[in-house]
């Protein structure tokens, strides 16, 4: 058998643990509102605000920067891709380091390549997250280009504006958020290299901390003053 009993159960805990996660934080309603669900009401204030405004290049420059970021963690995950392969080409050397370590439990060369075409997975799709996060953003700034200027702010089609901006926006951001939290899941998907055990608790860690951040961290708890 190709992958035994324990990496199965550790690849499932791995699946089940980013759905339910993504699931809690973006469908599920709560009490409390996560950091990024805040986000998005403040997205629809920004836009709000920018219809009162004649001059709109500083909302642009905004939108540049996010733009920026996202194209950053796009070049990074390809980046991060071709370290997946060279993992991949490099599985004898691999398996002599993991057989070294005093945790590291005793892998075949299928299964090392399993975990890395795996890992290769996990980053193409957060570069497909993050690629077309970009696009969004690229249309959020046409959109914003066509918003009615500010003598027409109160009419029915400047709300349905801010509206369809603030959408688009927030889908934007929801894209990002999508490609980090591939790239966490990614950080702990590596203690599978090392043992099925250690990929249950670096599955767990990065859940925590995300979860952490999301409801309890200082960035959320300045949303509430």
């Amino acid at each position: 058998m190709v992958i035994g009993l324990p990496d199965l159960l550790a690849l499932a805990w791995f699946v089940l643990t980013w759905t339910v996660y993504a699931i809690h934080v973006e469908y599920i309603p709560k009490k409390r509102e996560s950091l990024n669900a805040t986000m998005n009401r403040y997205r629809l204030v920004w836009m709000r605000r920018m219809l009162d405004r004649e001059m709109r290049m500083v909302d642009m420059q905004v939108i540049a920067a996010l733009q920026n970021g996202t194209a950053f963690f796009a070049s990074t995950s390809l980046l991060a891709i071709g370290g997946a392969l060279t993992i991949l080409r490099s599985t004898d050397e691999a398996l002599g380091v993991i057989a070294m370590l005093p945790i590291g439990i005793p892998t075949t060369r299928v299964l090392w390549e399993l975990k890395s075409i795996g890992l290769a997975v996990i980053l193409v799709y957060a570069f497909f997250k993050f690629a077309w996060s970009y696009r969004l953003f690229n249309y959020v700034v046409i959109l914003l280009g066509a918003a009615p200027p500010a003598r027409e702010k109160d009419t029915p089609e400047a709300e349905t504006h801010v509206l369809r901006t603030a959408t688009l926006f927030a889908s934007a951001g929801r894209h990002f958020n999508h490609g980090q939290r591939a790239f966490f899941f990614a950080l702990g998907y590596l203690g599978w290299f090392v043992s099925p055990y250690v990929l249950m608790v670096t599955t767990a860690a990065v859940v925590f901390v995300m979860w952490w951040r999301q409801f309890r961290s200082d960035a959320r708890r300045a949303m509430d003053l």
